[in-house]
């Protein structure tokens, strides 16, 4: 995302050009007008951006109730936009207590029918698993039906249906829980997003005369090989404004279109690109380039969409 305000047309004094470096909006001016810039600076020093310029949101929604229930409504998009330590903790989590959940099942099959070692069981006696007689062996007998690792000493025998029924279980329930992890981190892995990240905007935006009018320009790269076809940039403009009517919109949304010289078609990003924005009459930043309003409370986002690399996938 890229911060930028139009040039105040007072007199004849230099345009008058800002970008912001840090999430907290810290505006550096890079042409004249050091004074009001200045009081604009310590202004816009004091306010959090509503996205990062990584594109990710700063706004936390509170006080909702049952949010928890929400997210477990859509458990996959939930698992997926989990962090990886977290992931990973679940994912060690879920198989350490599957193992030692049946375990226990395994141990209480093997008490009710007298298996256990403080039974004494007789020498005749046929035990539902053969070698489970503590929690420690049940504990080893689920692991190695869990993962399929083959029976050593430890095996199901024809003595009890309930045991069948419950190795039948085990391996139904534990199966489609790796099958959901598994999936959730191949989704994780392959989620086209990641290939936004190299594609990088240039660090200023600039706003400067182009054809005979002014623009708002920034230039975007592609950083692989891999082509990327169907590209499009699209920008927003978020500030905060009053209707008629005297109502507060705090997130008033307009756009920004921009396009590659006088095309509106989407260009080929097999070089660097500078996309223009023309401040015109119908343009929203016309305000600012007038009558030199106050940068408070404006954001300008721009953004890469519709992007296919070589027919494989968008995002």
């Amino acid at each position: 995302m890229t911060s930028a305000t139009p040039p105040s047309s007072r007199g004849s004094s230099p345009e008058k050009v800002c970008h912001s470096m840090t999430q907290t909006e810290v505006l550096k001016p890079l042409l004249g007008a050091v004074g009001e810039a200045a009081e604009t600076v310590c202004a816009l020093r004091r306010r959090r951006r509503v996205l990062s310029k990584d594109g990710h949101s700063n706004v936390r929604i509170e006080h909702v109730s049952g949010r928890g229930a929400l997210y477990l409504r859509d458990i996959w998009t939930t698992f997926l936009d989990m962090q990886w330590r977290y992931k990973l903790f679940l994912f060690s989590a879920t198989f350490a207590g599957t193992w030692f959940l049946f375990g226990v099942l395994w141990y209480l099959v093997a008490l009710v029918h007298g298996d256990l070692l403080e039974f004494d069981p007789p020498s005749n006696h046929t035990p539902c698993v053969m070698q489970v007689q503590t929690l420690t062996g049940a504990f080893l007998f689920s692991l190695e039906s869990q993962t399929t690792i083959g029976y050593g000493f430890r095996c199901i025998t024809e003595e009890c249906p309930a045991a069948i029924i419950l190795l039948i279980l085990q391996l139904v329930i534990t199966m489609v829980l790796e099958i959901f992890i598994t999936g959730t981190f191949l989704a994780k892995v392959a989620r086209p997003k990641k290939r936004g990240e190299t594609v990088k905007f240039s660090r200023h935006a600039v706003v400067s005369n182009h054809e005979g009018r002014p623009c708002l320009m920034i230039r975007v790269a592609n950083m692989r090989k891999s082509l990327l076809l169907g590209c499009s940039v699209t920008g927003k403009l978020l500030q905060t404004s009053q209707t008629k009517e005297g109502e507060t919109v705090r997130l008033d949304q307009r756009n920004v279109p921009f396009q590659v010289d006088m095309s509106s078609d989407s260009p080929f990003l097999i070089l660097p690109l500078t996309f223009y924005h023309v401040i015109d009459d119908s343009s929203p930043l016309r305000a600012w380039a007038i009558k030199g309003t106050s940068l408070n409370n404006v954001d300008t986002f721009i953004a890469v969409g519709k992007i296919r690399v070589t027919q494989r996938d968008s995002w």
